[in-house]
């Protein structure tokens, strides 16, 4: 397989089915080593594209989860202070203890450093605009800086994937930086196909309709619309318990109460109509 152009196919080898516009925007970071930020609902399958094309390009993945307060401590590197201090303790003579091997590494870092890898960036939107300032180093120029040590450069061709759920606004500076593209809940023919793939011997027929079910939820502008992840377990938890009825066993599908009376009077309202 030619590493520098992914094709859909190669997708549905590792069990993610992709749109072709998905392919082309991946092929296109990867082509121009630009960041891609992948941005849509919760549970649409952003992380699982960052570990399937791990497994696709034979990359090592390497995952920063982002999430309030998170700091170039927890992000980039920090000091081992306790061996700097034995350390001091135990050495006669003067040492620097500002070295590389004093330093603890953290995923960005990490990323920088390993010449082959998929750098995922997990639900950025979580972090503060704080902690997007520290990423637009590495973002634009593939390095970090470190007062002690010097700028450090990475010289692989690793791809950097960012997520978020769109909780808040990115900035501006951030998005420049990337190439963007937005996934949204799978069509039917998508959700479809990863039904099939996910559950023993189910008929497409009946995939078909548990995939209509789902796409009709998400239109009800619940709180938590339901993931696919969710709409497969649903699924699969009926189909092999041999639930016939379709909404057997909502509380897979939908979990909020509120969503729940939403849907329930969505149903009652639909019946009075019909009678």
């Amino acid at each position: 397989m030619n590493l520098s152009k992914i094709d859909i196919k190669e997708f549905e080898k590792h069990n993610y089915f992709a749109t072709k516009d998905l392919v082309d925007v991946i092929n296109a970071a990867m082509f121009l080593h630009k960041p891609l930020l992948i941005e849509g609902p919760a549970g649409t399958g952003k992380t699982y594209l960052a570990k399937t094309l791990s497994k696709l390009l034979q990359k090592e993945l390497i995952r920063l989860q982002c999430h309030e307060g998170i700091d170039e401590d927890k992000a980039i590197y920090e000091w081992n202070y306790k061996k700097q201090l034995l350390s001091i303790q135990n050495e006669k003579n003067e040492k620097d203890l500002f070295t590389e091997e004093y330093l603890i590494e953290r995923p960005i870092l990490q990323s920088i450093k390993n010449d082959n890898c998929v750098f995922l960036v997990d639900e950025v939107d979580r972090s503060d605009e704080e902690f997007e300032a520290l990423l637009l180093e590495v973002l634009a120029e593939n390095q970090v800086t470190i007062p002690e040590l010097g700028t450090i450069v990475g010289k692989g061709s690793n791809l950097t994937i960012l997520t978020s759920n769109a909780t808040r606004e990115l900035s501006e500076a951030l998005r420049r930086r990337c190439i963007y593209f937005y996934l949204d809940y799978p069509s039917v023919e998508i959700e479809t196909k990863v039904i099939l793939n996910n559950v023993n011997s189910i008929s497409e027929d009946k995939a078909k309709k548990y995939s209509l079910f789902s796409a009709f939820l998400r239109k009800l502008n619940l709180n938590k619309p339901p993931s696919l992840i969710e709409t497969v377990e649903w699924v699969k938890y009926n189909h092999e318990n041999n639930y016939d009825q379709l909404d057997s066993n909502i509380g897979i599908l939908i979990k909020d109460n509120e969503d729940q009376a939403t849907y329930t009077e969505k149903i009652k309202q639909d019946n009075e109509f019909k009678n």
